[in-house]
């Protein structure tokens, strides 16, 4: 008999990727400036600590809030004492209303249409477990972010059948390769019960386009037993708030608030990207379906938010002077620090992706594969972490169907210790190309001594033959 259940041993949880394989290597080895300076540089984490200073410095100046009391009262006792799993009011209204902020106020949030979670993971695989069945499918556009696997799958049973995205128009998602990828599924007699995106997308780092997000929703609408689910933790990352659009806007824009398409469409929020709070495990789904919200509430017991939690960010977030600021300062800082990596991997022959949003680059390396496999980026990698000591994630674990591209984090560090990466890559490339060049000087060398010996070797048999041609005239 076995010890313990299938769920328990089975091997879907996706914990043997390369993604989270170059995390365990990073924590047996982790670099630090003083203690470890030779480490492991954490760049396969997308952490955004760029702004920790403002969350630090508003703390300081509203004591109350982070030592639990309002109006100069204690209200530990409340707090610590049992509540419901619908959460706190003021903190459900200050999330709403900081998302409608996040887009510009393009569009508004209801409070009652938001359940709270603990983090992104638990929102979309509750999301997974209120719209699907074990054995149905959802499609997602690749690459996708490795922890799908984990968080989709694991423990709903849910099928992931990817929508093959192309290098040669940017990864974007086309009318085609949808088509295709739901053609797939019904060819493997699955069930497909919906879309689901990043939006800005991880790991590209690029936001979704009306276009796109047009094809999407003609699909959805096209095929009525189908979802729209997406994932706009990186909302509050674009680098300019005019460029993310939520599927919410295009919903209003488009005039489809009154038709079915709306409740069938569901939106997946953080304050671990936005807010770099991954720590706090504060996530949300938010449905215009209300029998959806319904059974996502129910199942958010399994996963709550801690009162304390939603108390201090109720206030935080509720000051709007604090938040303008915050957002402005972050978009600012993000984008500043991604032009320092793209830049410093110009310098040394690497491109990337053109993005506008995110905590990474998508990193283009194809050139410096051995060959064009997914074997040669495996070496490539390994070679990386553990003879350059950074641990970044290989497009394989994304499921990038192009071997050579990797994503590469650049909020997670200070601008210090990403300097030293990029100094580290160019003496990895630089010492590359070096073997390289001797290689083909060796080659060159090689096929000169060849030609000079055949030379030889001809002007020996031309005299020979001549002096036996003389022998026989004479």
């Amino acid at each position: 008999m076995e010890l313990l259940s299938r769920k328990a041993t089975c091997n879907s949880h996706g914990q043997d990727s390369s993604y989270f394989l170059g995390w365990e290597e990073y924590e047996k080895n982790p670099y630090d400036v003083i203690k470890n300076p030779h480490g492991i540089i954490q760049m396969g984490l997308a952490e955004n600590q760029l702004c920790f200073d403002l969350l630090e410095s508003w703390l300081a100046q509203n004591p109350d809030a982070a030592c639990f009391k309002r109006d100069g009262q204690s209200i530990f006792r409340e707090l610590a004492l049992f509540q419901d799993y619908h959460g706190l009011s003021s903190f459900k209204n200050a999330l709403s209303d900081f998302m409608s902020e996040n887009r510009g106020y393009r569009v508004s949030f209801d409070s009652n249409n938001l359940v709270l979670t603990a983090g992104a993971t638990s929102a979309n695989e509750t999301l997974m477990f209120c719209l699907a069945d074990p054995g149905d499918a959802f499609l997602l556009p690749t690459p996708y972010y490795p922890g799908f696997d984990r968080d989709l799958k694991w423990r709903t049973g849910v099928e992931i059948v990817p929508i093959h995205c192309s290098s040669t128009n940017g990864f974007r998602i086309t009318k085609l390769a949808l088509e295709e990828a739901h053609a797939q599924a019904k060819k493997l007699n699955l069930n497909v019960k919906g879309v689901l995106i990043t939006n800005p997308s991880n790991p590209l780092g690029t936001t979704t386009t009306q276009t796109e997000l047009d094809i999407l929703l003609e699909f959805i609408s096209t095929n009525k037993n189908m979802h729209l689910v997406s994932d706009e933790i990186y909302s509050g990352t674009a680098f300019s708030s005019s460029e993310f659009i939520s599927v919410m806007e295009v919903l209003k824009n488009n005039q489809l608030e009154d038709t079915d398409v709306f409740n069938r469409v569901h939106i997946v929020y953080s304050l671990s990207k936005d807010l770099g709070l991954p720590g706090f495990r504060v996530g949300a789904v938010y449905s215009n379906d209300k029998d959806v919200v319904s059974a996502a509430t129910k199942m958010s017991s399994f996963g709550l938010v801690s009162s304390q939690t939603q108390y201090l960010l109720s206030s935080l977030l509720s000051d709007k002077k604090f938040t303008k600021k915050y957002l402005r300062e972050n978009q600012k800082r993000l984008k500043n620090r991604q032009r320092k990596l793209v830049s410093g991997l110009e310098a040394m022959g690497i491109g990337s992706l053109k993005s506008n949003a995110g905590l990474f680059c998508w990193v283009d390396m194809r050139h410096l594969l051995s060959s064009k496999t997914f074997e040669a980026e495996m070496d490539l990698w390994k070679k990386i972490v553990y003879e350059v000591k950074l641990n970044i994630s290989p497009g394989s674990s994304c499921h990038c169907e192009e071997p050579g591209w990797f994503r590469v984090c650049f909020a997670n560090m200070s601008e210090e210790t990403l300097k030293l990466a990029l100094k580290r890559l160019k003496k990895f490339v630089d010492d590359g190309n070096s073997v390289k060049s001797c290689q083909i000087t060796e080659s060159q060398k090689l096929k000169s001594s060849r030609k000079k010996t055949m030379t030889t070797v001809s002007n020996w048999v031309f005299r020979l033959s001549f002096q036996d041609r003389e022998a026989e005239e004479r």
